[in-house]
């Protein structure tokens, strides 16, 4: 069938019927089945995978070759992990979001770590709650503090990892005045608190750091909590997201220092370790 072009070839015992290029589907079944028993895991497991490599898991204890475009991941408790019953099989999603954040957090992307956080809860396919579960099986997670921290975040709309990001990495790395935490308000007519606020300014800076899958009352509720505090008190509120503070902390910080001097800061922002020597204020 091979010589009469009726099968073709994709790893060793494994064959599709056509000679065309191969499906994201099909590419993912003829890995694992290269690999069997085995399973989709890492990104390949989550919504919207990579096209350009598939990452399989394996029990912890096999001797496999590996093979182009596959990444393979020696896996611990694999058979509890591995749902080999899926088609086409694959790690369970909450331990494979658990690996990719946890890969991003070895390489310091707070923020990468939040996005895939978000995207993943987003389709509803888990919750946060249900990765703080599987979290506590596992016994070596690079990261496991900050992403503790991060799902309780998302979990109650809160931003604890965000606080601290914008307290180190914006604030008193760029030499900006020292704001007060968790000021109580009534510009709403009943208690809020804001993050940040500037007092002699007028800056109030929220710290956004929940998913952008937020219902539109949410997103009305702050609009309308903002535009309270400007009539109310003429206090001005910027927000701040984890791509500004984690990906982006010294533009940040420049702009954040360039509003405080228009409403009458004397200081000046300093440049940080990691400040380019040309900052770009847009793109």
């Amino acid at each position: 069938m091979l010589r009469r072009r009726e099968l073709t070839d994709v790893h060793r015992g494994v064959y599709v019927n056509h000679s065309g290029q191969l499906t994201v589907r099909q590419r993912h079944w003829a890995a694992v089945l290269a690999y069997w028993p085995a399973a989709l895991a890492h990104a390949s497991a989550l919504p919207d995978p990579p096209t350009t490599v598939v990452h399989v898991a394996v029990g912890p204890d096999r001797n496999l070759r590996r093979l182009p475009r596959i990444a393979l991941h020696r896996t611990p408790d694999f058979d509890v992990r591995a749902e080999l019953d899926r088609s086409p099989p694959a790690i369970r999603l909450e331990h494979a979001l658990i690996d990719v954040v946890s890969g991003e957090l070895r390489d310091k992307d707070v923020a990468a770590a939040f996005a895939v956080l978000a995207r993943v809860c987003a389709t509803r396919r888990t919750t946060s709650q249900r990765v703080l579960q599987a979290l506590a099986t596992r016994q070596r997670v690079c990261g496991r503090n900050t992403l503790e921290a991060m799902l309780a975040d998302l979990r109650d709309g809160a931003c604890s990892v965000l606080e601290r990001g914008y307290l180190d990495r914006v604030e008193r790395a760029h030499g900006l005045p020292k704001g007060e935490r968790q000021t109580r308000s009534t510009a709403t007519g009943r208690p809020t608190y804001q993050d940040v606020r500037y007092q002699s300014q007028g800056v109030v800076v929220e710290l956004d750091g929940r998913a952008f899958h937020d219902a539109p009352q949410d997103r009305d509720r702050d609009a309308w909590r903002d535009l309270a505090e400007l009539s109310r008190s003429d206090l001005v509120t910027t927000r701040v997201t984890y791509g500004l503070v984690y990906t982006d902390a010294c533009r940040t910080a420049v702009l954040i220092g360039d509003l405080l001097r228009r409403r009458g800061w004397t200081g000046r922002t300093r440049s940080c370790p990691h400040c380019p020597v040309v900052l770009p204020l847009t793109g």
